[in-house]
């Protein structure tokens, strides 16, 4: 079976949580810098102190990048300044008021490994119904593809469903509509979002087409032809549910593909009034589904 997929073009204003900076100490000591080489993430900063009885320069060999204060970062003994870095790559520097390597240094910036979230809303709901997925990227970025993948129940594989651009702040947002229990993923690059499940009810209609008759309608991604319905009644006095009789289903040829319709006629000799219904268990809705139930109405 192939899922309906219709994209919604919302800009959300969500997004994931910032990661939050880190400050490392770079010493500056007569025998050099302290420790002389650093990794780093993005918007880090590096905090330059001079411990040694002279004055010392930090000059970086790249110039974009980053931004220092002071500028340039020319220190007096015991005091301090930083540089907070906005690129991943690899910055260089070295004090070029010294011979030799003693006072040479290096800085990794590496950016983090994709990642993203993805919320759907509802998690349960009935055959035709639609589901809206939301999430962000790492990145923050509008303009990022991101690939809505679906393993529909049955299947061994996910497919590919659609891909989306995030928006404002990296946010996307998807809808889709499931024929039966969908377990969903989004997809940037290499980063695969957790999993999230949405189950899907058969469709029951309950009709009362003449005295004493009805007709029951059951609609799903597929066939329910040799299943049982249960005809309930309301009993206002306990309060409950009770069974009236077990109605066999059989296939019918009026459905709209991708609905599969199974259908059931039926006689009750109920008396008119009372508030009845139709349900289906879980056992037969099978594993693909949650368990159905029809519209209320009166007999």
């Amino acid at each position: 079976m192939f899922l309906l997929v219709c994209v919604a073009s919302l800009a959300l204003s969500a997004s994931g949580a910032a990661a939050v900076a880190k400050t490392v100490t770079v010493s500056i000591t007569k025998n050099g810098y302290v420790p002389k080489t650093l990794a780093i993430a993005p918007e880090d900063t590096v905090t330059f102190t001079n411990g040694d009885t002279v004055a010392h320069q930090v000059s970086f060999k790249s110039t974009a990048g980053f931004t220092c204060t002071p500028s340039p970062l020319v220190l007096q003994p015991a005091a301090s300044g930083s540089c907070a870095f906005h690129t991943a790559g690899s910055y260089s520097y070295s004090d070029p008021n010294t011979k030799g390597n003693t006072f040479r240094g290096s800085i990794t910036v590496t950016a983090p490994p994709d990642s993203l979230t993805l919320t759907a809303k509802p998690l349960l709901l009935i055959f035709g119904g639609k589901v809206t997925g939301t999430g962000t990227v790492s990145t923050a970025k509008a303009g990022e593809n991101v690939d809505v993948m679906a393993q529909q129940c049955g299947a061994t594989t996910a497919q590919k469903l659609t891909t989306v651009q995030t928006t404002t702040a990296g946010a996307y947002s998807v809808s889709v509509q499931p024929l039966m229990n969908t377990v969903y993923t989004t997809q940037l690059r290499k980063a695969v979002s957790l999993s999230t499940t949405v189950r899907v009810r058969p469709l029951l209609k309950l009709t009362r087409v003449a005295a004493h008759k009805y007709a029951l309608r059951v609609s799903g991604g597929a066939s329910f032809a040799g299943k049982y319905a249960s005809f309930q009644r309301y009993n206002g006095t306990t309060k409950r549910w009770v069974a009236v009789k077990v109605i066999p289903l059989k296939a019918s040829k009026t459905g709209v593909a991708p609905a599969i319709a199974t259908v059931a006629s039926f006689r009750s000799t109920l008396k008119t009034g009372l508030r009845i219904r139709a349900t289906m268990s879980q056992a037969q809705v099978g594993t693909c589904y949650a368990a159905g139930l029809s519209n209320t109405i009166r007999s």
